[in-house]
C-alpha cells in the first residue's frame, strides 16, 4: 500500500483490531506547532516531530511515569488533551506553593505545585516538613501522589496505590523506620492537602495514564478462563475502547468542530500563555484495488503540550474498517492535491497492470555466441 503525505506534518498507518477481530487500516496526521506567545498566530513547527512508535517513560518503564503514548491507537472515542513539563514560579521568584492550570475550549484544570517536603514519624503520630522554596518543579505522575510499598520482607505484605502506582506519599504500613524522611507528592488538588500517608487522594497531573492503572484498567475487559477459551486472541467481549484514551476524563473534550481558546497557566517562566486554536480540516481518500474511492475525514483526538520545548502536537485519526486485509488497499492520499493531480491519476489504470508476455526459448543455434 502507498501513503502518500499531501501536507506539511507527519502521516503513517498501521493495522488496529477492533473487539471482534476485525482489522483496521488506522491512518494517523500528526502535526507539531510553535507554542505561540499571548495573542500570536498558531503555525507550524518547522521539525516536525516523528510519530511515536512504542509507549515511552520518564524513567525505567512500569516505575515511572508515562511521557509519551504510541500515536497508533485505533479509536479514541473523545479528544486527550495532555502537557508532559515544569511548573515555574511567577517572575522567577522562590515560592514553596503555586497553582498551575491548562484551559482548551470547555476543559479546564488546575492544581496546586508544593516544594519538596517530607514525612516526619514521631512519638505522636505523623506529620509533614514544611515545603522548600523553589523556583520550578516538574508536573508529572512520578511526583503525584501515589507509590508503592515494598517495604516489608514479606512480599504478600507489598501493596500499591492503583491510581498511581509510580508516586509519592502514599504507605500502607506505617512503621516509622519506613515512613520517616520519606517525601510527599508535589502535587495537590485544591483544598484537599495532603496530611496522611494511608489516606486516599487524587494524584494531579496533566500527563498520559498508565495503561494498567485504575482509572483506564476497568475499561480493559475481562481476561478470565473463559476468555482464554473462548476468545483469545482476541480481545475480550467487554473491551470498551475509552481505554484507548490516554488523559483522564477531566482531560478529555469532544471532538473539536471549530477554533478553541487555550490558556496555559505557570508552565512558562515568562508567564501565562493564551491563543486561539483554529480549526483543522483532515481530509484522507482511500483508494482500493477494486471499488470507488472512499472519502473520509480523520478526526482530531489528541493535543499534547510541551512547554519546556516551546510547541505543542496535534494528532488526527481515521480507522477504515478493512474486509479481508490491507492489501485490499492501493493507495491513500492524506491532505489536498490540485487538479491537476487528479486529472492524471484518473488517466492512468491503478494499481498498473503487469501483462505477462510469453517468451519462447532459444533453439541451440541461436544460443551459440556470436
Amino acid at each position: 500500500m502507498e501513503l502518500i503525505n499531501a501536507t506539511r506534518m507527519v502521516a503513517g498507518y498501521n493495522m488496529g483490531l477492533e473487539p471482534s477481530g476485525r482489522e483496521l487500516l488506522v491512518v494517523v496526521i500528526k502535526g507539531t506547532f510553535v507554542l505561540p506567545k499571548n495573542g500570536e498566530p498558531v503555525r507550524l513547527a518547522d521539525e516536525q516531530l516523528p510519530l511515536i512508535m512504542a509507549d515511552t517513560f520518564t524513567g525505567e518503564p512500569g516505575f515511572s511515569a508515562p511521557a509519551q503514548e504510541i500515536d497508533f491507537a485505533p479509536r479514541k472515542p473523545a479528544c486527550d488533551v495532555l502537557l508532559v513539563g515544569h511548573a515555574h514560579a511567577p517572575e522567577g521568584r522562590q515560592v514553596t506553593r503555586m497553582r498551575v492550570s491548562l484551559r482548551v475550549g470547555p476543559m479546564e484544570k488546575s492544581f496546586d505545585v508544593v516544594g519538596n517536603r517530607v514525612w516526619r514519624a514521631g512519638a505522636t503520630g505523623i506529620s509533614t516538613s514544611e515545603p522548600e522554596p523553589f523556583t520550578s518543579m516538574p508536573v508529572s505522575y512520578d511526583v503525584a501522589f501515589g507509590g508503592a510499598d515494598r517495604n516489608s520482607d514479606d512480599e504478600r505484605e507489598h501493596d500499591a496505590y492503583l491510581p498511581n502506582p509510580v508516586g509519592r506519599g502514599w504507605h500502607r504500613h506505617l512503621k516509622s523506620a519506613w515512613v520517616d524522611g520519606k517525601p510527599l507528592p508535589n502535587t495537590e488538588e485544591i483544598g484537599q492537602p495532603v496530611s496522611s500517608p494511608t489516606s486516599k487522594y487524587r494524584p494531579m497531573s496533566l500527563s498520559p495514564l498508565g495503561r494498567g492503572w485504575a482509572q483506564r484498567a476497568r475499561f480493559a475487559g475481562t481476561y478470565d478462563q473463559k476468555w482464554l477459551d473462548d476468545i483469545f486472541p482476541f480481545l475480550p467481549t467487554d473491551f470498551d475502547e475509552r481505554y484507548y484514551q490516554a488523559a483522564p476524563e477531566d482531560q478529555q473534550v469532544r471532538s473539536p468542530e471549530g477554533p478553541m481558546e487555550v490558556v496555559l497557566g505557570g508552565f512558562n517562566a515568562d508567564g501565562a500563555r493564551q491563543f486561539v486554536l483554529p480549526h483543522f480540516e483532515a481530509p484522507v481518500h482511500v483508494f482500493p484495488k477494486h471499488g470507488e474511492r472512499e472519502d473520509l475525514s480523520a478526526t482530531l483526538d489528541t493535543i499534547a503540550f510541551e512547554p519546556d520545548h516551546e510547541r505543542f502536537t496535534m494528532s488526527w485519526r481515521v480507522a477504515r474498517p478493512l474486509r479481508k486485509s490491507m492489501h485490499e488497499v492501493a493507495q491513500v492520499l492524506v491532505g489536498r492535491k490540485g487538479k491537476e493531480w487528479w486529472q492524471q491519476r484518473e488517466q492512468v489504470a491503478f494499481p498498473i497492470p503487469v501483462v505477462m508476455v510469453p517468451m519462447e526459448r532459444p533453439t541451440p543455434e541461436e544460443a551459440k555466441p556470436a
